[in-house]
């Protein structure tokens, strides 16, 4: 059955969102789009299993569009603020400090934002806005706090890095190979033990390059 958006009733005043009936709706919806993706997901479904009305979901997010975006954010943020912010990290110590983005970015690359992503290859084209709110709060937002780092080890000695927006790039994409692939294709995952490894040597290589 194909869900028709219907228009969002104007909210009323004093009755603001229950935060508990939004998370079992973003849940619910974060299951049905990992599954059947942005365009065969049912909102009729996702209602069911949230235990609201489809007006409800409506009412909270305006569209089954607006609905995958607030799980795209909703993911990706419970994501990325655990990776620390640039003044969290000390400048002194930089392969500490790539050893903690690499870690959360491999959470990122290996977790949830998987499914996020299916969903979104799944609409690339047909879906622009959604598909740019993707990536501004996951793979840009990280980047952008990863290079901002880098721009304080540079100034600190620790590290030479002439183009941190790159540098960043470049560290980031190493964590998007073969294991990456499995798990958008929903195959075995390596052990843990084989993504620890490719952490340390992600973190040798990149000192290799841009240490000073």
């Amino acid at each position: 059955m194909t869900d028709h958006p219907v228009p969002a009733p104007k909210p009323q005043r004093g009755r603001p969102r229950d935060p508990e009936r939004c998370r079992r709706i973003l849940e619910a919806a974060q299951r049905h789009f990992n599954e059947h993706g942005l365009e065969r997901a049912s909102v009729d479904a996702i209602a069911v299993d949230a235990g609201v009305s489809k007006m409800t979901v409506y009412s909270n997010f305006g569209s089954k569009e607006g609905l995958f975006q607030a799980v795209v954010r909703d993911r990706t943020t419970a994501v990325v603020p655990d990776a620390p912010d640039a003044a969290a990290l000390d400048p002194d110590q930089p392969e500490e400090a790539l050893l903690a983005v690499g870690t959360r970015f491999l959470a990122l690359a290996r977790g949830d934002a998987v499914g996020a992503m299916r969903a979104i290859y799944g609409v690339a084209g047909a879906q622009p806005e959604t598909c740019l709110a993707f990536y501004k709060e996951g793979p840009e937002r990280l980047n952008g706090e990863l290079a901002a780092y880098l721009r304080l080890a540079h100034a600190a000695g620790t590290l030479k890095v002439r183009n941190p927006l790159q540098a960043a790039d470049l560290f980031l994409s190493m964590f998007l190979g073969s294991g990456h692939i499995r798990g958008l294709l929903k195959l075995e995952m390596p052990p843990p033990r084989e993504d620890r490894a490719l952490l340390r040597e992600a973190v040798r290589v990149f000192m290799a390059a841009y240490g000073a």
